[in-house]
Parts: C-alpha cells; structure tokens; sequence
C-alpha cells in the first residue's frame, strides 16, 4: 500500500544585506584610543563640577543641564525636592504636651491591604483621666518591606496619628530587621515642617472647641 506523500514547500527566498568585511587596523584592536578619549570626557566633567562646586555655582540638577544630557544628583548632598503629596516613611504624631495621638483602634492595621502593621493595645494605668476612655499603643510596628506606600492608613486613621508627610524614603539597609520601624523610631520623625504635630489638630476634651462628647456624655 503505497503512502501518502507531502509535497515539499519551495524554499524562502533569501532576504540577506551582504555586508562587507571591515578589516580591523591596529586603532580599532588596541582599543587605546578609545580609552584615552572616554577618559578625557570623564576628566572634562570632573574638572568643570570641581570648578563649579568651589564657586558656588553649581546648577540645579532637577531644573538646569537638561540640554546637556547631565540630570546626576550627587545624593545626599543634593536631593530631588519630592511633591507635596509624596508618601513617604511613616510617622507617628503627637500632641502638644508630647503624648501620642494614637489610641491603638486598629483602624490603620485594619485598612492596610498589605497587613504590614501591627499594633498591640494597652490601657492607661489606674487614675490617669484616659483610662476606659482611650488606649494607647504598646507596641506599633511597620514592616516598610512590605508596605506598598497607598495611603490608605493615613485615610483611615480617625485621629491623624499616622501619617506620610515625613519627606523621607527608606534608606538601604543590609538586613530586614532595620526595615522593621517601631513605636518609639516612628515617634522621632518629624514632619516637613519640623514638628511632631500635625496640621489637622484634633479637639481634645476640656479643649473650648471640642464638640463634648466624652465617655460620660454622649450625643444627646
């Protein structure tokens, strides 16, 4: 029984570019002067930013020598200004006599959709005015490894006592542990204005303007 057989596609035609041999001379193997003339670029801007820099006339990297293709920072001496709504590290606020603002709710750990913080709660000792009124952080970690910087703990935190308005972005670290931002490291960071408040004060009982709702009286 005889088989059936295929019948063979025609070749493709050729569509190559001969390109001709370039003998290579002896400038182009000893790869000498191109040393010598990348070197001499290098040295040119060296000597230049040496210059400016002991003028005082260094330019601004983020808004000149954009037409001559140099846009480096010399980090951390010069640092690109970030918008005002820039996410940065974590901070925890506090109020005017020093105390935390945070009252351990849970709200910002609650909302974080990548769970990178973790909170643990405690009450106020016997006889302090805020006991059985508010807690307070025992501890308040934030794993900034795991944090992907949305904002979304600053929305939800019903007191402005985390926020992002440091300025800052983590710095490289050689291990995961210096990622690892605790209570007491995230209440020494101080805000764009310097401060360790917040711009959006909230109204604390006894305090002329707050609305009078405490825990022995509520909304009426």
């Amino acid at each position: 029984m005889a088989t059936a057989t295929f019948p063979k596609k025609p070749p493709a035609p050729l569509h190559a570019t001969v390109v001709e041999h370039v003998r290579r001379g002896l400038e182009v193997s000893g790869y000498l002067p191109e040393i010598f003339r990348g070197v001499g670029v290098s040295m040119k801007h060296f000597f230049e930013n040496t210059r400016e820099m002991v003028r005082g006339q260094r330019p601004d990297p983020v808004l000149e020598r954009f037409d001559d293709g140099i846009t480096t920072i010399s980090y951390p001496e010069q640092k690109r200004p970030y918008p005002e709504r820039f996410r940065g590290i974590h901070r925890l606020t506090t109020r005017e006599d020093a105390s935390m603002r945070c009252v351990a709710c849970l709200c910002c750990s609650t909302a974080c959709p990548a769970q990178c913080i973790y909170i643990e709660a405690g009450e106020y000792p016997p006889g302090d005015a805020r006991r059985g009124y508010e807690r307070f952080p025992v501890k308040f970690v934030v794993d900034e490894l795991r944090c992907i910087f949305c904002g979304y703990c600053v929305e939800a935190c019903p007191c402005d006592a985390i926020r992002m308005d440091t300025g800052l972005h983590p710095v490289p670290y050689d291990s995961r542990d210096q990622f690892i931002y605790e209570r007491d490291l995230l209440l020494s960071f101080k805000g764009r204005d310097g401060t360790f408040e917040t711009h959006n004060p909230r109204h604390e009982p006894g305090e002329p303007t707050h609305p009078g709702v405490t825990r022995e009286h509520g909304h009426e």
